[in-house]
């Protein structure tokens, strides 16, 4: 985050750009509106942070259904408390990259980053021939965070949706599949440097496919919320309805805008 300041933005542009944002509807813009939305409505929250709850419980004895349903209110608070943190800081982070990125990159006219190579280029009159290193740490380090979240929550989904054993609280041997997915996953990761793929275009491309595949799940989410049935006196109240619903149309709405433009 220091960095955005150390760029020395103008703070009145920044400022009014915050808060009152530039819109167009070209497919360019629409794209980058549906990526940011995919990644901010991420598998992690769907799959990942769902079952790491789970195996909190387990963690505390309760390894059968029965003794895991329902929950406390102290419970449901610690969850809400550690989910909203982590978004909030999240968000954060996300908002000061781009801030920094527009300050440097951006302001020296460099639009077209394709590479880590072209982002070290980049900065180098700015940050001299320590940028390529400072952004090489930068990069490993953001990887060893991702790589395990992404992986992990592919494993979480695939072994989810076929009735096997999943969780990092489970043995290899116990919980093949899992461990699978996450190896496989991590194998071609790796095999994309060695097969020509630009891995900034890919990842650009994968948050607009989570754009486009997180409304459909938010409905379900929403409505699994407000079924009595399921969730008897926990259903949602007013305020999650409300943002829950908002957040649903406008990634709807991005992501039908975003065909159009295309087509």
């Amino acid at each position: 985050m220091a960095n955005a300041f150390f760029a020395k933005p103008a703070a009145v542009s920044v400022l009014k750009a915050t808060f009152i944002p530039t819109l167009r509807f070209d497919a360019t813009f629409l794209a980058t509106l549906v990526a940011i939305l995919g990644t901010t409505i991420s598998p992690y929250l769907f799959f990942w942070q769902a079952d790491q709850e789970v195996e909190e419980e387990i963690s505390f004895g309760r390894v059968t259904r029965g003794q895991r349903r329902g929950a406390t209110d102290a419970e449901l608070k610690y969850a809400a408390w550690d989910v909203n943190i982590g978004m909030l800081l999240s968000n954060a982070v996300m908002y000061f990259i781009i801030l920094a990125t527009a300050a440097t990159l951006f302001k020296t006219g460099q639009t077209n980053i394709q590479s880590a190579t072209d982002a070290a280029k980049a900065l180098e009159p700015l940050a001299g021939r320590g940028a390529s290193i400072l952004l090489a740490f930068g990069l490993i380090g953001s990887g060893l965070l991702a790589v395990p979240v992404l992986t992990g929550s592919s494993a979480y989904a695939v072994t989810g949706a076929m009735g096997g054993r999943y969780g990092f609280n489970q043995k290899p041997s116990r919980a093949k599949l899992f461990y699978g997915v996450i190896i496989v996953s991590t194998l071609i990761g790796v095999l994309i440097n060695f097969l020509g793929i630009n891995p900034i275009r890919a990842l650009f491309l994968a948050a607009i496919i989570n754009g486009f595949l997180a409304p459909p799940l938010l409905v379900v989410i929403m409505l699994v919320a407000n079924n009595r049935q399921i969730m008897g006196n926990r259903v949602n109240g007013r305020w999650s309805n409300l943002l829950g619903w908002t957040t649903t149309v406008v990634m709807f709405v991005a992501a039908v805008a975003l065909v159009l433009t295309w087509g």
